[in-house]
């Protein structure tokens, strides 16, 4: 089996951004990754979860609490963080075999993305009133369709990495303006109030959000070896970052404070800055080797954003029924914290057992067999080249 976070082993390989071919460092499982991305992706993640369980609580409760003010700081560059870091390993199977391409950015994710909509619709299938067979079988077909819930992002990233192979033979520059603009386009019809980063513009989510985020992918893509280049600069400049990272974080609060970031145009001047500064905290964190349950957070981070409604309403659930926590942004906390660590266990648990397809991806539902690991040596040669 393929284990959910398969990424590739690290490797070399050909990316191109404004200044021309460039070697980029490839993310793999355990000593072979790049630190930083798996701490970039863990603060997005847990930025996700945090969200999710904040507004839950809060329309439970009928109160906010600190951890809405967190969220609401977050909003304009939680999501483009997500997409920015997913498309730096992007060229690794947008240039490569169509085979491989579709085994790793389609067939993958449509596996998850079914296994999970079935598991989802039918823990809220008596809350739904999806109890007929019939009713039930609608609402999932229709999930291929509109996505359910949270699970918007899973069905996006094939179509993303899709669409950057099929536009690859185009120039850049025409890209990231057709991107501009739909993402201007789609800012105009904003969704999600002061929380979550959303559009209506066509009312179709999967539209919508795709004119929305794309852009952020494709400049991780196609900026990708600036990117990392601007994240080695970091790791030599600790001081300083640590600065200029306070002074984002004043002015984020400040321009969230006046609503700066809802403006269309804005908010991608918002979502690329607080992109790039989440990975100069990532690259500050890899380099100390703090918080490295952040990393494991961002190694797992598709585990838990299948995963994660289950073990968030079952705390909140119990939670607010039980009364104990006065506090509301408390609450949230820790319903935000089961939902983070109720996946990870559940994944540790699985392994090894029946239960294994549910984060791991079976033989069959492959198009090619797992990549074999590199050898050590072979290591060493590509991590000195990065």
């Amino acid at each position: 089996m393929s284990r959910i976070s398969a990424d590739s082993h690290l490797r070399t390989v050909p990316n191109r951004d404004s200044a021309g071919s460039v070697p980029l460092p490839a993310s793999g499982r355990g000593a072979d990754r790049v630190a930083w991305v798996d701490y970039a992706k863990g603060w997005s993640i847990i930025l996700v979860v945090a969200m999710h369980s904040a507004l839950g609580v809060g329309f439970a409760v009928g109160e906010t609490g600190w951890l809405h003010t967190v969220v609401a700081f977050a909003k304009p560059f939680r999501m483009p963080d997500f997409f920015l870091v997913a498309g730096l390993f992007a060229g690794r199977t947008v240039d490569g075999p169509w085979r491989t391409f579709l085994d790793r950015k389609v067939v993958h994710f449509f596996y998850f993305y079914a296994l999970w909509l079935l598991i989802a619709l039918a823990v809220k299938s008596g809350e739904l009133g999806l109890t007929a067979p019939l009713a039930f079988a609608r609402a999932y077909l229709w999930g291929f369709v509109e996505p359910f819930s949270s699970m918007w992002f899973i069905q996006l990233l094939p179509i993303l990495y899709v669409a950057t192979r099929l536009l690859r033979r185009l120039p850049t520059a025409v890209v990231l303006f057709a991107a501009a603009v739909a993402h201007f386009g789609a800012a105009t019809a904003p969704d999600g109030g002061v929380y979550a980063m959303g559009s209506k513009l066509t009312g179709w989510t999967t539209v919508d959000s795709f004119l929305l985020f794309f852009i952020y992918f494709y400049v991780g893509h196609r900026f990708a070896g600036a990117i990392f280049a601007y994240a080695r600069t970091i790791g030599e400049r600790p001081a300083l970052m640590i600065v200029a990272l306070a002074a984002w974080a004043i002015g984020e609060q400040l321009a969230v404070v006046v609503g700066w970031p809802e403006r269309p145009g804005a908010t991608l001047v918002f979502g690329l800055g607080g992109a790039l500064a989440v990975i100069a905290c990532a690259v500050l964190l890899a380099r100390i080797g703090a918080m490295r349950w952040l990393a494991y957070c961002g190694r797992n981070s598709l585990v838990i954003y299948l995963s994660f409604f289950l073990p968030m309403a079952a705390a909140r659930v119990a939670l607010v029924k039980l009364g104990w926590i006065a506090d509301v942004g408390a609450l949230s906390l820790i319903v935000a914290a089961a939902a983070v660590s109720g996946p990870l266990l559940i994944d540790r648990l699985t392994r090894a057992t029946p239960l294994a397809f549910l984060y791991a991806r079976p033989a069959w539902a492959r198009l090619e067999p797992p990549r074999p690991s590199l050898p050590p040596h072979r290591l060493a040669a590509a991590l000195s080249r990065a």
